[in-house]
């Protein structure tokens, strides 16, 4: 654990314990135009008020440490008893424009709220909260626009006993961030409504999912395709359709190839029946076929594709064998020919590549290595990161900004989900549904679905150079229905997925869906 050895001195909270963090004085001594101690080098340990920062609240909980982000302390706040404390710094004469701070945090969690805010800046207060992460360092940033030419940089806790956080490195610079995907893969949605499901506002009045998901502020649907499922959904025929009323809704529509008739995934990458028999020179023709058939299908009935993955977690490769990782000069062809299909029929359409477990650096390095060393073409990055398999936030943090500058492409999460409770509505077992399995810091509650969220979304923003396009929540119409089961051989099956939905067992619209309004 990261707790902060404290003097007695940190230890004497003030009388005014409990003292809400509002006002805060319009000028301070410290005032200045750029960020003074950033790094909280300038005291050394024990400061406890650093250089160039003023306090307000439980003043004991703030102080220096050793133990920095980059250098040799850091600002912690901690206390042994309930508190609330910020530690801020008044910055003026400032040129009016955009601004962002940059800032390197670990969090225990457990708090009411613990966040870096920018204030006084003219405009709405932002704030990003800290993600929790008692070991590894993440970099988060806050975004502005300075019209009164003075800003205030406030570091907040909102603590019970014994919660902390560490923070160092901060730098406020010219410059803005933001996301443009908030979007959620819908896949499951046409046969859940086929075999009767429902889905409700907030209010619970019955509505068309999208628009509830649209209301939200979800922009951007996800949708697989499968060459001939046995069930005879997620084909051609049915992302048309729903493909209209994703364009009706005003979203925007990536579409997610598996090239099977089933699940693709790093387990499994079974080729369709139809091309069974097919030699790689064939594969290669079916691949393009496919690929331009689905894709010009969309664009003649007014809804072409904004995005396309050419494979769904390929990270062993498609059409195995053939399309192996084994034989990186095959895989490199069929990949180029779903490239091909795509830009054949929309030339501005976005073409991305999908690993899983977005928390392997070397594993996502070797791949795309492999893939710009046989001269596979793409234009973006899908990760999938699911937080109770995949490693640590810090882990993804690590990989997606690697991915970013090491291939100079925009990076998303292709797929990411949380639950919001652990036990299952149908009969079948769930995928997550013990509480050992969790994220620590992360509840399966509304509030933990949430958190997740928006912390991913803020790990995301936070991609060097505006490559962090935003995030596909996997499977946010995926409700428990009889006959909409995982396996589209077998309509008895269960889905296992209801607790990480988007809607809950009552059919409501959860309030997590409010992730979609992040920056």
């Amino acid at each position: 654990m990261f707790h902060p050895r404290r003097t007695l001195r940190a230890l004497l909270l003030p009388l005014a314990a409990g003292l809400a963090l509002t006002a805060l004085p319009a000028t301070s001594a410290h005032a200045a135009s750029t960020l003074t101690n950033g790094g909280f080098e300038a005291d050394g340990a024990g400061a406890a008020t650093p250089s160039g920062w003023s306090e307000y609240g439980d003043t004991g909980a703030s102080f220096t440490e050793p133990g920095g982000h980059g250098g040799s302390h850091r600002l912690s706040h901690w206390s042994s008893s309930a508190y609330k404390v910020e530690t801020y710094q008044y910055l003026s004469g400032l040129t009016n424009g955009n601004y962002k701070l940059t800032a390197w945090v670990r969090s225990g969690g457990g708090q009411k709220s613990a966040y870096l805010a920018l204030k006084n800046c003219g405009g709405t207060e932002q704030r990003t909260d800290l993600p929790v992460s008692a070991s590894g360092w993440l970099r988060i940033v806050v975004p502005v626009t300075v019209t009164g030419n003075q800003c205030t940089i406030s570091v907040n806790s909102d603590a019970n006993a014994g919660n902390w956080i560490n923070v160092d490195d901060l730098t406020f610079t010219s410059g803005t961030t933001g996301t443009s995907v908030k979007g959620a893969d819908i896949s499951s949605l046409a046969k859940s409504e086929a075999r009767g499901g429902v889905y409700r506002n907030g209010s619970g009045t019955a509505a068309d999912p999208l628009s509830v998901l649209k209301s939200s502020g979800m922009n951007y649907a996800r949708l697989k395709v499968w060459v001939n499922p046995a069930d005879g959904y997620n084909n051609k025929a049915r992302v048309l359709a729903t493909a209209k009323r994703v364009k009706a809704q005003g979203m925007k529509l990536l579409v997610d190839f598996h090239y099977s008739d089933f699940w693709a995934d790093p387990g499994r990458q079974d080729k369709p029946a139809a091309w069974a028999g097919h030699s790689y020179g064939q594969l290669k023709t079916d691949v393009y076929n496919h690929t331009y058939d689905v894709l010009n299908a969309l664009k003649a009935q007014g809804t072409t594709a904004d995005m396309v993955q050419v494979g769904n977690e390929i990270n062993g490769g498609m059409l195995w064998n053939e399309g192996s990782t084994s034989n990186w000069t095959q895989l490199a062809g069929l990949l180029n020919s779903g490239y091909d299909a795509v830009k054949a029929v929309n030339p501005s359409t976005t073409v991305a590549l999908h690993l899983a477990e977005g928390g392997d650096l070397e594993g996502t390095r070797w791949w795309f290595d492999s893939a710009r060393s046989n001269g596979v073409r793409f234009d973006a990055i899908g990760l999938s990161f699911y937080g109770y398999w995949h490693g640590t936030l810090a882990d993804f943090q690590t990989t997606l900004d690697d991915a970013a500058a090491r291939y100079g492409k925009p990076v998303f999460v292709a797929e990411t989900a949380y639950p919001f409770r652990l036990d299952s509505e149908d009969a079948h077992e769930n995928i997550i549904d013990t509480s050992a399995e969790l994220v620590p810091g992360y509840p399966a509650s509304v509030t933990g679905q949430t958190r997740w969220m928006n912390d991913m979304m803020s790990i995301v923003e936070a991609v060097p150079n505006g490559r962090g396009l935003g995030i596909f929540y996997w499977e946010a119409t995926w409700t428990a229905v009889n006959g909409n089961g995982w396996d589209p051989t077998d309509a008895a099956s269960g889905n296992a997925w209801e607790n990480q939905a988007l809607f809950g067992y009552d059919d409501r619209a959860l309030s997590s869906m409010s992730w979609f309004r992040h920056r």
